[in-house]
Formats: C-alpha cells, structure tokens, sequence
C-alpha cells in the first residue's frame, strides 16, 4: 500500500508538471511564439522515452465550455459545482473576477438550497436592511414618492407596532385607498384620498347599502391610522432638517437610526433589524457615522441620503460560517491561496479576465517610466500568473460567455492561446457537450408547449349587462373580453402607483374647462375672454392633478389656445342654444329583455329643433371612416338617443353634425372635425342604431361568446387593461392566432 501511494503522488506530480508546461508554452509572451510550431516538437520530445504525448497528457483533466449567454454560463457554473457534491469529500470552486457572475451562481445554487462561501461577499446596498436603511433616508429628504412609500412598507421588518395581521391588512388599505394613481405633492392629499373613500357612494343609480359604507369606513380608518404611524416615523428622520437647513452628519444618523426603530417596532417580538451579519454591518456603519462624523461639515437631507447610499453600496457583507463546506466562490487573488479538487474557471472574456489596462488621466507611459512606475499592463502580467496558477489544478473545466450584455463577446487571451497551441499540436481543447444540455433541459417545460386558445367565454344571458355607455359600445365593437371582464366578472384595473397622468389629465382638464367657462359665461363672453379661459383650462389642469413640475409648460399651452378657443366659440355660439355635459339615455326591446344605452355629450348645440354633438379630444379624433363603419360609434349613437327624445332638456330634435373637436395648444392649437354632416346625419344614425340593435340580439343568443380582439387591425388606441388576462401575448403573438 506504501508503494502504490508513492506511485501515485509520483503520478500527480508528473501531471501537474505536464499541465504547467502546456499553460506555460500558451501563455508565453509575443516575442516568444514565433517559433511555436518548434516549441511544440520539443515540447512532444520530452516525452519520447515515456513513449507519451506530453500535450495530450497535459489536457487531461482540462475542458472548455462556450455558453451563449452569461445566463446560460451562472447555470453551468452552478451545476457543476452541484454535481462535484455527488461525490463524497469531493470539493470545489468557481474561480472569477466577475462579481455580478458571481451572484448570479449564488442565486442558481439557492435553488438547490446550497449556499456557497463567496469571498467577494455582497454590497449591503442590497440586502434588506440596507434597502431599509437607504429608502428611509430618501423618503426622509425628499417629497412624498409612493413606489419608496410601499417598497417601504413592504420590507421584511417594518412593522410600526403593529401585529403582523392588522399591519398586512392596514398595508394593502393604505396601498388601495391612497398610493395608487398619480404621485400625490404632500401628505394631505394622501388623506384626502383615504377620506374620499370612505364616503358613501353618491351615484344617481346607487343603492343605499349599510353595510358597504361601515367596511369603506373601517377600510379608511385602517389606512389613516397606518399613514400616521408612518408619517411620525419617518419625520423623526427629517427633524433635524425641518427648518430647510444643513444639520450635522451625527445628527442626521441618530436621527435616522431613530426613525427606523420606530419603522421596526413590533410588538410580537424583538426586531431583528440589527442581527445577523447585514444587521450588525449596517449597525456598525451608522454607529460610526455617529460616533466619527464630528469634524465633517453640515449636510442638507439630500446630501446626507446620497452619503449613506454611497455608503452602503462600499460595505461589503461577508455570509461566514452558514454556508457549504466544500463549495467556494472565489476571485482571482483569493484563488492563489485555495486548492480544489474540481476549479471553474469562469469570466474568461476579453475585459473581463484580463481587465482592459487602465487609463491614467494624469501621468503618460514615458512619464510613468521616467518616475519608476510600473506600466499599465503590469496587471494583465499578474492576471496571467492568477490564470495560470488556477489553471495548473487537477481537474479545470474553463468557462466561456459568447455574448455579455447582449452584445458579442471577445475570448479571452488565454483562450485564444490554449486553443492555438492545441489546434498547432493537431489537438483541441476538451469540451464537456453534455454540460450545455442539462442546463437547457434544466427549465424546459415537460411538456410540449401549447399556446392558450383566444379566449371566448359564453356566460349566462341573464348576467349580460342590460345597460352600456356609447363609450363602452366602442369597446365591446373591438374587444367584447373586455367588457366581459368589466362588466360580468367586475374585474377593475387597478392604477398604478405614480401612475404618468398627463395625457389623462390634460383630457379631463379639457372638458372641465369648457364646462366651467360656460357656467360662468354662457349668456354672453366677457372682453377678456381669452384671459378667463385660460384660468378656467389651468384651475381644471390643477384639480385634474397635473404635476406642478408640468404646470409652467401647460400654463403656456393654456394661453396658446385660448384665443382659437374664444374664436371657436363665437363661431358656435352664434344663434345656439347650448347644453354643456347632458346625459340622455334611450331603450329598446331585445330578445333578453330591455336594453339601455346612455350618452353623456360635451356639448350639444340645438338650432330651430336640430342638434349638433360636439365631443372635445386632446388626441387624435377617430376618422369619418371608423366613425361611418361603426368602429367608433360613440357620436352616431348619441345623435341615435337625440333623435329618440333620450335627452330631457331637449326633447326630440332631428341630430345635424358630428363634429370632434381637437384642443392641443401646439402650433396647431385647435381643429374642428366635422365627421358626419346634415346631409348624411340620417342614415347614419339609423345604421348605428340598427348595428347596436343586432349586436345586443347576437349577445343575447347563449352561444355568442366575448371574444378577445374581435377586431384587432382597430385595438391599437385601446390596448391595455385586460389583454393579460386574456393572455394575448401567448396567442396572438407567440401562437400565430388571428
């Protein structure tokens, strides 16, 4: 037994010997490779006597895997470490100066529930106290932003003393009832918005129900009570700064540190913040700032969340003991020190291993030799000697991304030389094939894959709405899934938190414009006119929520478009009598019953018993065309209800024209459309009504079902709130589904 252990430790050492003249021939310098094709017939010579291929015998043990992304190369990383744990003792490490690599491993190993000692460690920017710690600081220095508001609330730890169901169900109110839709300016509006909830619905149709206005009650007093919980903690960040001037650095921490106790506060049990190696990292970094920031000037509550971030991201958290024993992540300098059985060499990409040299701004290179200094490229010699040494293991296995950040990647150096010299010897570098497939194979789906049908679900007749706004007509001519979502399955698309309302809002601000300035000036215009439509487009800009940071550009379009406005006016004005956001309704037989359709017009303008409706856009209006074809139906069928007497302030009266109105205030401030005029207002009217008629006939037959996009070359304005539900993207786009 003695003697065979002798052979074999001989057998190593002439392995290891073998492998590091290959490495040391391929990473020889430029100079020396000239005569390569010579170095490698005295390299062969060495091992005549043995009557062996000291090449071949140096590759044993040596293999080269080209991934195609750095996805595709963290999941072979990781399932070549996975797979040296089946063999018992067995160790290993991955080996890479990529540190984002690195966490990508670490997170595939997790699926495994393996964690591996990464020597790099993590930045505690990223950890979920440090995420507490630095969303604390910027809700504490800036104005009221609810994504950090509920990337706040949501953390592991924040409790604000309360149990942890009252806290979960308090969140999800104050989510629902006041963070959602457009990013608010102060906290007033946020209870605003938790009061207006809680109001009974006010709705002409609205049936009283007790019981829904004590839960809307208990909903908001919830949410009210976790806003003020909130709202006193993170002003404890903030008082320092509470007079809008600069406060110490120690202050501005115990400040901090303050407010997140008070975020953390749980009642059940100790807050375990401050534990664990992120907690005591980020425990001892704030107590430094405290203890060290004395000498340091004064900082305002912008400068002192952008320090502690900065902070944060240099603190490197180390995971220490609770990890596996015979898995490590290492870079390249802590390889030098560590042995495996199995190394993963990965990162092995041009700029990557070796890093490009760098740059110095200051000092040229006959500069830096003039004072001693070593050359740029003195790192790239020391990253060859990292590469070689690791290289030089029992069993390598080098790992190659073809493409980073979804732009091709450049082999690393050593690669190229390993590659030349083997392919110079009439050889090629190992490859492990079956490596590729299990990581490919890893997420395929078990089954062949099968795209969802387009959705068209039949319900009921008797739950078929009965009732529809032309506006909801025009969405249920192109995509009736949605109103069976909306209508039947009273599904509502929730906002989203700083939800962009611009567009929305200048469209809302329009018509209350209008509205308001012929309330206050319907008899006659005043002399300044244009002045006072301005005032009324702004205040309804204001009330619609525009940002304040928008509101300069849109007080300038304001005054733009108010003279065309005022034009606009006296033109229609002259000989009218005005009817500003009416609603009329008509109803007819059906074979489910009585069917309803309702209007609520901008303005009708009514001439010796003829009607004109006037409908306002701030975007592009429908053309003639879809409106005559019945893909936007919304004014014909409005002139249908007028024409029916379904508007009471007016009583019958024969519709004239069709006119969309554009009010943009660019260099085109407004446009007058008239889509369908009195020569033609008749028979489409009549074929409007009749298409609505042998709609509702066709969906009141049990085998009509609500198809999603019934007319898709038409959805593209309307696309959005259901498609998801409807799964559109695995039909249409990924099935081929028409």
């Amino acid at each position: 037994n003695r003697a065979r252990a002798r052979v074999s430790v001989l057998e190593n050492r002439v392995h290891d010997y073998r492998r590091r003249r290959l490495i040391n021939e391929a990473l020889r310098p430029a100079e020396a490779t000239a005569d390569w094709l010579d170095q490698i017939k005295a390299l062969r010579s060495e091992g005549c006597e043995a009557g062996l291929d000291p090449i071949t015998e140096g590759l044993k043990g040596l293999s080269l895997i080209k991934a195609r992304t750095e996805e595709e190369t963290a999941t072979a990383a990781a399932l070549l470490l996975r797979e040296a744990l089946e063999t018992e003792g067995r160790t290993a490490a991955l080996v890479t100066p990529d540190q984002a690599l690195a966490r990508r491993v670490s997170a595939k190993l997790s699926r495994w529930g393996i964690e591996a000692d990464s020597s790099a460690g993590s930045p505690l920017s990223g950890s979920p106290v440090g995420i507490l710690i630095a969303l604390s600081a910027q809700l504490a220095s800036s104005t009221i932003d609810p994504v950090r508001l509920l990337a706040l609330l949501k953390s592991p730890f924040v409790r604000l003393g309360l149990e942890v169901e009252a806290y979960e169900r308090a969140r999800r109110d104050l989510e629902l009832l006041a963070l959602r839709g457009s990013r608010p300016h102060s906290w007033a509006v946020l209870e605003a918005r938790i009061t207006k909830s809680s109001e009974p619905d006010k709705r002409p149709d609205a049936k009283p129900d007790p019981e829904a206005d004590e839960r809307r009650r208990q909903r908001a007093e919830r949410a009210r009570d976790l806003l003020d919980r909130l709202q006193r903690a993170l002003q404890t960040a903030a008082a320092p700064f509470a007079k809008d001037e600069p406060a110490s650095l120690s202050l501005a921490a115990t400040a901090l540190v303050n407010s997140i106790d008070q975020l953390t506060d749980n009642p059940e049990s100790p807050s375990t913040v401050w534990a664990g190696a992120s907690g005591e990292a980020a425990g001892a970094l704030l107590a430094n700032l405290i203890r060290e920031s004395d000498g340091l000037p004064d900082v305002t509550a912008q400068q002192s969340a952008a320090l502690i971030e900065r902070l944060l991201a240099d603190e490197t958290v180390r995971t220490g003991g609770a990890t596996h024993p015979r898995l490590r992540i290492l870079g390249a300098i802590e390889a030098r020190l560590v042995r495996a059985d199995r190394l993963i060499l990965a990162g092995l990409e041009e700029g990557v291993w070796p890093q490009a040299a760098p740059t110095d701004p200051f000092l040229s290179r006959p500069m830096r030799k003039a004072l001693g200094l070593p050359p740029p490229e003195r790192r790239i010699g020391l990253s060859a000697h990292d590469f070689a040494q690791a290289a030089c293991a029992g069993e390598v296995i080098l790992l190659h991304s073809e493409r980073r950040g979804g732009a091709p990647a450049v082999a690393s150096r050593w690669l190229w030389r390993l590659e030349t010299l083997t392919r110079g010897a009439g050889l090629h570098l190992p490859n492990r094939p079956e490596v590729l497939d299990w990581v490919r194979a890893l997420d395929e789906p078990r089954q062949a894959y099968s795209p969802a049908p387009r959705p068209n679900p039949k319900p009921p007749v008797a739950v078929r709405p009965r009732q529809m706004a032309v506006t909801q007509i025009e969405r249920w001519v192109r995509d009736p899934y949605a109103i069976y979502a909306r209508r039947i399955l009273d599904l509502k698309p929730l906002e989203r938190p700083n939800e962009p309302i611009e567009a929305r809002a200048r469209g809302t601000a329009i018509h209350d414009a209008f509205e308001t300035f012929f309330e206050r000036y319907g008899q006659s215009l005043p002399d300044d006119a244009e002045t006072k439509f301005a005032q009324c487009l702004v205040e309804a800009l204001t009330e619609a929520g525009m940002p304040l940071a928008r509101m300069t550009r849109e007080t300038a379009l304001a005054k733009n478009v108010a003279p065309w406005v005022i034009a606009f006016e006296r033109r229609r004005r002259d000989g009218a009598r005005l009817m500003v956001e009416k609603t009329g309704a008509l109803t007819f037989s059906a074979l489910g019953g009585d069917f309803t359709v309702t209007a609520k017009a901008d303005r009708i303008e009514v001439r010796n018993h003829r009607a004109d409706v006037l409908d306002f856009k701030t975007g592009k209006p429908p053309t003639p065309k879809q409106v005559l074809s019945g893909l936007s139906p919304q004014l014909t069928l409005t002139a249908a209800i007028i024409a029916g007497g379904g508007f009471s302030d007016i009583g019958p009266a024969l519709p004239r024209q069709l006119v969309y109105v554009k009010v943009s205030g660019r260099r085109d401030p407004g446009e007058e459309l008239i889509v369908v005029d009195d020569q033609n207002i008749e028979a489409a009217t009549e074929t409007a009504l009749n298409r609505l008629k042998s709609k509702v006939a066709q969906y009141d037959n049990p085998g009509m079902g609500y198809m999603s996009w019934a007319a898709p070359q038409y959805i593209g304005r309307f696309e959005g709130d259901y498609d998801h539900l409807a799964r559109l993207w695995e039909w249409h786009v990924i099935g081929g589904n028409e």
